[in-house]
């Protein structure tokens, strides 16, 4: 073996034992950094830790956690966990908003509402508007349609279109003026 070899084989026999008792204090400040209440919260940590691990040994917990990730990156590739997140913000920020006064008004619009809208009269209404519709889609799909001008004076000269074009032109223009009053 030469002069060089033989230097080597010291300064790397030099350099393992060196790293060896830096390891060995390393190890050393570690144990006496370490209280009993710390090894023991490590211990419960890594017994969770392995006990969440095993969970993924089962094949439907493996499959849903595969799913959840799935989706996860198609919500981020398309931008909608964006979306999601600010969603989850707008929620939060109105539930931390409620106060009691604001359920009571809200509580207050809706019960006004329902017995404005849950009337007789208006589920009366409700009907009749379906049952006419109804009648009138049965009614316009029946037989040939005719074009041109001359049926549509025909028709329009009916008696009954012209009251119905007069109840729509007097409905409009009583419409629009309770619009405009109360505007």
């Amino acid at each position: 073996m030469n002069d060089t070899q033989t230097n080597g084989a010291q300064a790397g026999a030099g350099t393992s034992q060196a790293e060896a008792q830096e390891l060995a204090r390393l190890l050393t400040a570690v144990q006496d950094a370490l209280t009993d209440s710390m090894v023991e919260r490590l211990a419960v940590t890594g017994a969770n830790a392995l006990e969440v691990v095993d969970r993924l040994n089962d094949d439907e917990t493996r499959a849903a956690i595969h799913y959840v990730l799935d989706q996860l990156t198609e919500l981020h590739r398309t931008g909608a966990l964006a979306t999601l997140f600010e969603l989850v913000t707008l929620i939060h920020g109105a539930r931390n908003a409620m106060t009691d006064s604001i359920l009571e008004r809200l509580f207050a619009f809706l019960e006004h509402m329902l017995n404005t809208v849950a009337t007789e009269e208006m589920a009366t209404l409700a009907d009749n508007l379906r049952i006419s519709m109804e009648e009138a889609v049965k009614e316009t799909s029946q037989g040939p349609v005719r074009g041109g001008l001359l049926a549509t004076l025909s028709m329009v000269s009916k008696p009954e279109a012209q009251r119905t074009l007069r109840f729509f032109l007097a409905f409009g223009e009583k419409f629009q003026k309770r619009a405009i009053e109360q505007g």
